[in-house]
């Protein structure tokens, strides 16, 4: 995401980040490869859960990517990291 942050930007769109490490960690880890984007803690994985990012151990995350509209509407759901092209097919951008 960090790489094609213009892309999002073109079409409204904010992306953050999602995981159950710390916010210390997440500081340090956004630093070091210089995200333009909000990294959030989900320590309880209650987030992860709720947009079926648990893997089956119930213990960690699988990377996934979803779109959701300002009134909550999920537009895409994915596991992995597909491309923005991917992910913002079918919005229309500029």
């Amino acid at each position: 995401m960090r790489d094609e942050i213009a892309d999002y930007e073109a079409c409204d769109v904010r992306p953050f980040g999602v995981n159950p490490a710390s916010t210390a960690d997440h500081a340090g880890y956004a630093s070091r490869l210089r995200l333009p984007f909000p990294l959030l803690s989900d320590p309880e994985l209650g987030i992860s859960r709720a947009y079926g990012a648990v893997r089956p151990d119930n213990v960690s995350i699988a990377r996934s990517v979803c779109l959701v509209d300002r009134d909550g509407t999920i537009l895409y759901s994915q596991r992995g990291a597909p491309g923005a092209n991917v992910i913002l097919d079918g919005l229309r951008c500029p």
